[in-house]
């Protein structure tokens, strides 16, 4: 795959993310990257990535400190990109939070909903590759239909609107595993796009070409 695009990606650094893997795999996509744990830094980027590992109340509690920056970018329309728990941390609330005792933790709220745990007999956490169906056209997306990422969760985003799911992939029941904003310029996946080889190498590379 040859890459032709460069942009200017700002990877948040907030204490819970696969920070070494997504700016490898970002760097391969074509992009020149920064870790920052400043939030004033965010508006310097062409685009802003969120990753996450963990815990839907540790990582906005660590995040706390961006939420300003975070929601002036969007209002900027500059590119977010979610992935994995930064992609859970785009919503509303989290069922999470609410099994953890925390009912008060609210996420950044850029994607109206809530984020559900697997209830069926699915086993947990859903781990592995699974193959994705899209569901609406968007530019994070082009040339993956049918294509397989690797998941690691136990949580799936659940949005408000159904619009906002942008591919689908199916685990004992269909569940979001990639969402955006009406906008189109906030967005998330389920997946870890670093861990998803020449899958993620396309959805990373479509993303420094949106930005």
């Amino acid at each position: 795959m040859s890459v032709q695009t460069t942009a200017d990606i700002m990877l948040v650094d907030y204490g819970l993310g696969n920070l070494r893997s997504v700016t490898r795999g970002l760097e391969r996509a074509g992009a020149s990257v920064t870790l920052s744990a400043d939030p004033e830094s965010l508006a310097d980027a062409d685009g802003i990535v969120l990753p996450g590992v963990g815990a839907f109340s540790e990582g906005m509690e660590n995040a706390g400190p961006f939420r300003e920056s975070l929601a002036a970018a969007v209002d900027r329309d500059q590119p977010v990109f979610g992935i994995c728990l930064g992609m859970q941390m785009l919503l509303t609330s989290s069922q999470e939070a609410d099994h953890a005792g925390e009912e008060d933790v609210k996420g950044l709220d850029f994607i109206s909903g809530r984020n559900r745990r697997f209830d069926g007999n699915q086993k947990v956490p859903h781990m592995g590759w699974n193959e994705l169906s899209i569901t609406r056209e968007h530019p994070l997306v082009d040339g993956v239909d049918g294509q397989y990422a690797y998941f690691v969760h136990s949580y799936y985003a659940d949005p408000n609107n159904t619009d906002a799911v942008v591919a689908t992939a199916d685990y004992g029941d269909t569940f979001p595993a990639v969402i955006a904003d009406e906008s189109g310029s906030v967005f998330g996946t389920q997946f870890h796009p670093e861990k998803s080889g020449e899958t993620g190498l396309q959805i990373l590379q479509n993303f420094v070409e949106f930005c």
